[in-house]
């Protein structure tokens, strides 16, 4: 993989574009993004590997929810420790929308590893997946599933997909708890946004 730069002011340029379009009424404050790069980690590749350990908790204290309004599921963003903290480039406890999985996610997990994570996938690199204009990172458990399952999963989810930034309670939600459910990978609903 390449070491693109990451802009966060463009990326905030495209929310602030988006957060202008036409379409179904919004909440406020809500942005739609439809080049966001999104794939997917599990229990068997997270870090530590093994585990749901998460770096920003705001809802959980591991990886884990449902994916309802109430109990989104952890999703992962790229972060810098240029200036010796850990700065995520999405806020802590901003709630996304992804409708391709039809499920609320909420930032609490930083992707990227090592003392220069701004220089790894998630910060940089959107650009290389089809012009993303972000890398966001979706928790799929898969705990009590082979490895070969929650590979296949993480890799049905990954693409250029839409997201919801900050997205009202009434999208659609599938049923069951989380993407890896009841022996299957909940996806390919496409970028649609279907309301309840």
């Amino acid at each position: 993989m390449g070491r693109g730069t990451y802009s966060l002011s463009g990326f905030c340029l495209v929310l602030l574009a988006a957060a202008g379009c036409g379409g179904a009424p919004r909440a406020s404050g809500e942005t739609v993004v439809s080049d966001v790069f999104i794939t997917a980690y599990s229990w068997y590749d997270n870090t530590p590997a093994g585990s749901a350990i998460i770096s920003h908790p705001v809802l959980h204290k591991v990886a884990g929810g449902t994916g309802t309004y109430e109990d989104p599921v952890t999703i992962a963003v790229g972060h810098s420790k240029e200036t010796g903290t850990s700065v995520l480039d999405v806020p802590a406890g901003t709630r996304i929308y992804l409708p391709d999985v039809r499920r609320y996610f909420i930032v609490e997990d930083a992707c990227g590893d090592g003392p220069a994570p701004e220089l790894g996938p998630c910060h940089t690199g959107a650009e290389e997946h089809g012009d993303a204009s972000l890398w966001i990172d979706m928790w799929i458990g898969g705990e009590g599933e082979s490895m070969s399952f929650a590979q296949t999963c993480a890799v049905q989810v990954t693409g250029v997909r839409t997201a919801v930034f900050n997205p009202g309670s009434n999208y659609a939600v599938a049923p069951g708890n989380g993407v890896i459910h009841d022996g299957k990978c909940d996806s390919g609903y496409g970028n649609g946004l279907v309301s309840r």
